[in-house]
């Protein structure tokens, strides 16, 4: 049994009423509900005889260091058996680790705490450390995004990574670590006998001078699934350098996300060799890297290539043109695997829509959902129109932020209305119609039930 209510302000009777499901749901989700250290009190005690509680998320409460504190005490129980804990902005302090760090002591079957957007620090994280080197502490995945560190907290960490064999996800995005804590933390993976199958470090200041030690990393560790590099400075010199431990024969990643990092044609081309090679490869993002047509057209090749078996594809604001849809609508057409296309903020225009719609009216088209936030107008509605009637694959639908008025709206309602189009979600996001229009949206769903219009 569940208790998951997000983003409600709880009343002091609607509190009486969920104590008693505190006391006994093996689930308890209270995400953004104003909660404050008044009420931790109340949950401490609730916990504390509930012995089926296995996850327990507090996020975006005003709990503060106390607060904390006090649910903790909750979880002392000689009976708990809580294996996940999220206290996420939860305006934790670093003053407040030393409690939690003795927690971990105590609770052998947690293995997943999720500690991010808390002002932790380097004298915080320290303290956590000494609690999660703990033989007793089991944790096998740690989130600290947003946490206020800096290179000092990386050999706590690395530390941490070397003594525990279970470990298996580890999340440092966006905090200020830099090359010498990436350095750090990268030996300490290394000298780890731990199964890794998840490391982020997005936005944590890496640089091209450690892209050495990652390729090391992805080669080395069989484990790893997924590895999310988005918001360095990686250029194209760091991904070759990552390159060979992609291609390494013991690596199987799984999710690669590099957006933002500095990549051109250059760069993509070296990709485009990994997409060729590893069937293991499904989801890969792009996003905010400067690849331009040249870089898409090589993508496209490679997607047409029978070892290429992605089937996620993020490429938004690429700097693509209607020059490269051709290729695009050429993977829409034959590619068997790619299920997923995000392909937004590129200046595609009512051409390069108009050929995208090409591949996707084709009977051999597979693909599912589409983002295409492209600078289109109600002269390309005709032909995505049609495309919607011809396509039997396409589930999602988004059309946010594109010049679209009635008329073209009209269009796309007038087919999505029909039996013979599948399409379960469009989103309309930023598109501004009339009172008519508005009304006849809400009539679509009401009259199909199996389509959900977001605008």
């Amino acid at each position: 049994m569940s208790l998951d209510i997000q983003c409600e302000q709880l009343s002091d009777a609607r509190w009486a009423e969920l104590l008693p499901l505190l006391q006994q749901c093996q689930v308890v989700r209270l995400d953004d509900c104003g909660l404050t250290e008044a009420r931790c009190g109340d949950i401490s005690s609730a916990l504390r005889v509930n012995p089926a509680l296995t996850e327990l998320s507090l996020r975006s409460n005003e709990l503060g260091d106390a607060g904390v504190h006090c649910v903790l005490q909750g979880l002392q129980s000689p009976s708990c058996k809580i294996q996940k804990l999220s206290l996420q902005n939860c305006y934790l302090t670093g003053a407040g680790c030393g409690v939690l760090s003795g927690t971990l002591r105590s609770l052998p079957t947690l293995q997943e705490l999720h500690l991010s957007d808390n002002l932790l620090g380097d004298a915080g994280l320290q303290l956590l450390c000494e609690g999660l080197l703990d033989p007793q502490c089991r944790l096998e995945k740690l989130q600290l995004e947003y946490c206020n560190l800096s290179a000092a907290s990386c050999e706590p960490l690395a530390s941490v990574l070397r003594a525990k064999p279970d470990f298996k996800e580890l999340t440092v995005s966006n905090n200020d670590i830099n090359e010498a804590g990436v350095r750090v933390l990268c030996q300490g993976l290394k000298d780890s006998p731990c199964q890794l199958e998840a490391l982020k470090l997005e936005s944590c200041g890496i640089t091209s001078n450690n892209c050495r030690d990652l390729c090391s990393i992805v080669a080395s560790k069989a484990s790893l699934r997924e590895l999310a590099l988005g918001s360095n400075k990686l250029g194209d010199v760091g991904i070759a350098e990552l390159c060979p431990g992609l291609l390494h024969p013991s690596s199987s990643l799984r999710t690669l996300w590099i957006w933002e990092c500095g990549i051109t044609a250059k760069g993509c081309a070296d990709l485009c060799r990994v997409l060729r090679t590893k069937e293991s490869l499904k989801e890969l993002s792009l996003a905010g890297n400067e690849l331009g047509d040249e870089g898409a057209r090589l993508l496209c090749e490679t997607l047409l290539e029978p070892g290429c078996q992605l089937e996620s594809l993020w490429v938004k604001s690429c700097s693509f043109t209607a020059a490269c849809c051709s290729h695009f609508s050429s993977v829409l057409t034959q590619n068997k695997f790619l299920l997923e296309l995000q392909i937004s903020n590129n200046r595609l225009g009512d051409a390069g829509v108009q050929e995208l719609c090409k591949g996707l009216g084709q009977p051999g088209s597979v693909l599912r959902v589409l983002w295409l936030d492209c600078d289109m107008s109600d002269s390309s509605c005709g032909s995505l129109a049609a495309t919607l009637l011809a396509n039997h694959s396409l589930r999602e639908l988004d059309l946010s932020n594109n010049c679209l008025g009635d008329a073209g709206v009209l269009q796309l309602v007038e087919s999505v209305r029909q039996p013979g189009c599948l399409l379960e979600q469009l989103v309309l996001y930023d598109i501004y119609w009339s009172e008519a229009m508005e009304d006849r949206l809400q009539a679509l769903e009401e009259e199909k039930p199996s389509l959900r219009v977001i605008s």
